[in-house]
């Protein structure tokens, strides 16, 4: 049904960022997602803070297309964040500001807690504006399309099926980035990879607060100031909820999971209501409606990220991250962490890169999602137009000078 140049399966923050990227470098880009809208976890999971764009020392790490989504949003009063000038300041008010807010987070340098550049966001906005970004660039969408199983030949990836209203349908693209979270392209392909059981959890949003800073002073309940006047948002459904951990690619348990965490919002509203002052009157106004899934497949790539590669430079990377519980660090993510050992034509972003599970913590963040699927989106084009026989045969430093001349950030 569609011959592309380069094919993006899954919408949320990497996916987005990759075909925006692919489109801007030239290339026919085509987009599947599963639900109705981009910005995956970000969107429809609530997790609607940016953690984090620095590296905890005061300098900026994340940069590209995140930073011009924190751009667009903000020309719509649409985010809260603290200014350049009080990063990395440890002033105790302005941190205890941002804590409320949700923006920082962890354990806290010897020194204590410090002002970070993390971003609270309003959803519908990030939605509206990763649109916009979307049609500019020309991208193709195709939403409520599942993106279902690859087809190989020698070693390349000729086909992907696709499933949707219209029913089974074949799109042949030159290049496929798999940020589907799951890693379903890659693990249906056959590629190694490891996988993770994770604790599942909806966030919500309750609105009608009378009064967000008594409640947040009574130190009763796990929840954030956030954009709109009387609104706060609860992550993980709350505090002091306790759960079996799920397989994220488990259908059953993954159902079953969706109808637990609902009763325990409802739960959790209910206790905030009876106990917190300013929620007397509060209510539900808006439930995610994915899994606060963080963790599943992680690709088993070239090149395997380990915890002893915090601070490393690499020659190949194309991509920078910060870790949003750790002050004075980053990871330097290499291209080899995109690329899979045994598919050619077949480029990784966002939470399933190959990495290991401690690396994983600070790549899985939004803002790291969106510098790989900036990085995967700029390779896949380039490799479209120059029609290179696999993504390793890459230009590496071509690539990086790239996206650098889009704002990436690569140390």
């Amino acid at each position: 049904m569609a011959r592309p140049d380069v094919l993006v399966v899954g919408g949320g923050s990497a996916g987005l960022s990759a075909a925006v990227a692919a489109a801007r470098n030239g290339a026919d880009t085509l987009l599947v997602e599963r639900f109705s809208y981009t910005g995956g976890l970000a969107t429809g999971g609530l997790i609607i803070l940016l953690l984090t764009l620095d590296d905890g020392a005061g300098k900026q790490a994340v940069g590209g297309l995140c930073q011009e989504m924190v751009d667009r949003l903000a020309a719509r009063d649409a985010v809260h964040y603290p200014p350049e000038s009080e990063w990395n300041d440890p002033d105790s008010n302005l941190v205890e500001h941002c804590r409320r807010w949700g923006l920082v987070w962890g354990s806290p340098s010897p020194e204590g807690h410090r002002v970070r550049y993390s971003v609270a966001f309003e959803p519908h906005e990030f939605i509206f504006a990763a649109d916009a970004m979307l049609k500019e660039a020309k991208v193709r969408v195709l939403y409520q399309t599942w993106g279902c199983e690859p087809v190989l030949e020698d070693g390349r990836i000729t086909a992907v099926v696709v499933q949707n209203k219209a029913g089974r349908q074949a799109i042949v693209p030159q290049v496929v980035v798999d940020a589907s979270g799951d890693g379903d392209i890659f693990a249906a392909a056959g590629e190694p990879f490891e996988t993770e059981r994770v604790h599942p959890w909806l966030w919500f949003l309750m609105s009608g607060v009378t009064d967000i800073e008594a409640a947040l002073d009574s130190g009763k309940g796990m929840f954030f100031q956030t954009l709109g006047e009387g609104r706060a948002l609860v992550p993980w459904g709350g505090e002091g909820r306790v759960r079996e951990k799920i397989d994220a690619t488990d259908p059953s348990e993954v159902s079953e999971a969706l109808a637990a965490s609902r009763r325990m919002v409802m739960e959790e509203a209910g206790r905030l209501k009876a106990s917190v002052p300013g929620f007397e009157t509060a209510h539900i106004s808006m439930m995610a409606d994915q899994l606060g899934i963080t963790e599943s497949r992680r690709l088993l790539g070239q090149y395997v990220m380990t915890r002893d590669d915090m601070d490393r430079t690499f020659d190949d990377s194309v991509a920078r991250t910060g870790h949003w519980t750790k002050y004075d660090c980053v990871y330097n993510i290499p291209y080899r962490s995109l690329l899979p050992a045994g598919i050619d034509n077949l480029v990784v972003a966002g939470r399933c890169i190959s990495v290991d599970h401690r690396v994983h913590h600070a790549t899985k963040e939004i803002p790291a999602c969106m510098a790989t699927g900036e990085a995967a989106g700029t390779a896949a084009a380039m490799a479209a137009k120059s029609k290179i026989a696999a993504m390793s045969e890459l230009d590496v430093e071509a690539l990086q000078k790239q996206l650098r001349k889009q704002g990436a950030i690569l140390g």
